[in-house]
């Protein structure tokens, strides 16, 4: 098992904190830098500014949103991201969610499957440079009846295929990133709860595409974000994640269309995703705080002194988790140094590295 550092959205007034994060992680030996996007910080033109000032650190968008871009934009993209970085990128992509595919894109969040399986079909393609041409659903190259004609990508990335995968939480996203992708982003991911809420998806995904040896994963990268605070008052670390818990369970997305709140489900937690839901959809965001139970956050995140982030990470390990991405907590950077450092020596006890 691998470390990624997930630095999340830049632009509230921590960017210089982010980049030395980022620089530490690289001189720590971490993996993957992840940076993220909703509407406001874009991820290529962060993830070229993290690059150009680390060395060896893998930068990955965690992720790029689908409807911010056309799908040969983004093979442009992560072909000029690979090729300034020595071929240090990797490709996270996402549906993002109805409010904003809708609110901010003005593209419609209809058939989000079919437009995922096509938006990899057409990077694949152009990633492959060969002339682009594509007949489906969503998206003719070229454009019937015009002056358009096939192209081919003029970049040429440093390596032959970028390593691409999808943020999925549902059963039926995962068996397709399973199919498609070379790896799955993943989010309140429990080792407990590992089999039944997703790897079996993505098992069954593998297997459709015949890459499944055996039933394994092998050679897929299973890469959740996990947050991490150090310290001997569990209860108290717990609850700094009270409020990101409940904006996900309770306000992502609508109420008939809460992935998180799904998984929440999926995971034993019915009649608590249900509170906290109306609570946060009621404005009362104090009281859906609270009702996330402690053993959803525990289960969830790394908490406690390093020995116990150790014994964690094994059974992530154990789970099948071949990227362990880290989000530290702290407002500080001395704070967020910290946690990448604890990181580090948990794994080393953990014997779990790869």
């Amino acid at each position: 098992m691998r470390l990624g550092i997930n630095l999340g959205y830049w632009g509230a007034g921590m960017d210089a904190d982010n980049l030395a994060v980022a620089k530490e992680a690289d001189r720590l030996g971490y993996s993957v830098c992840w940076a993220a996007e909703a509407y406001g910080s874009d991820a290529p033109t962060v993830l070229s500014w993290v690059a150009a000032q680390t060395e060896r650190i893998d930068v990955g968008s965690g992720i790029f949103q689908i409807p911010a871009r056309t799908p040969a934009m983004t093979a442009m993209t992560a072909a000029t991201l690979d090729s300034l970085s020595g071929g240090r990128f990797r490709l996270g992509l996402g549906v993002s969610g109805p409010q904003v595919s809708e609110g901010w894109y003005g593209v419609k969040f209809d058939k989000p499957l079919s437009r995922t399986r096509e938006y990899v079909e057409i990077i694949r393609k152009a990633m492959s440079r060969e002339r682009l041409s594509h007949q489906g659903e969503h998206w003719t190259l070229p454009l019937p009846d015009g002056p358009g004609k096939p192209i081919k990508l003029t970049v040429h990335p440093v390596r032959e295929e970028i390593p691409l995968y999808i943020a999925a939480i549902g059963p039926k996203n995962l068996e397709q990133t399973g199919e498609i992708a070379d790896g799955a982003l993943l989010i309140f991911f429990s080792p407990e709860h590992a089999e039944e809420t997703t790897l079996r998806h993505l098992r069954a995904g593998r297997e459709k595409a015949g890459k499944g040896e055996g039933g394994g994963l092998g050679g897929f990268d299973v890469c959740p974000t996990v947050p991490l605070a150090v310290g001997e008052d569990i209860p108290a670390l717990a609850d700094q994640f009270r409020p990101y818990t409940a904006l996900y369970v309770g306000g992502m997305g609508s109420r008939k269309q809460n992935f998180y709140n799904r998984l929440a489900q999926r995971m034993g937690y019915e009649k608590e995703a249900a509170e906290i839901q109306d609570k946060y959809l009621a404005g009362d965001k104090d009281g859906a705080a609270a009702a996330v139970p402690h053993e959803l956050i525990d289960s969830t995140t790394l908490l406690g002194p390093v020995d116990r982030i150790a014994e964690r990470m094994r059974a992530y390990a154990e789970a099948g988790v071949t990227t362990l991405s880290l989000a530290p907590s702290g407002f500080t950077l001395d704070e967020r140094i910290a946690g990448l450092r604890a990181g580090v020596e948990a794994l080393e006890r953990a014997g779990a590295a790869s």
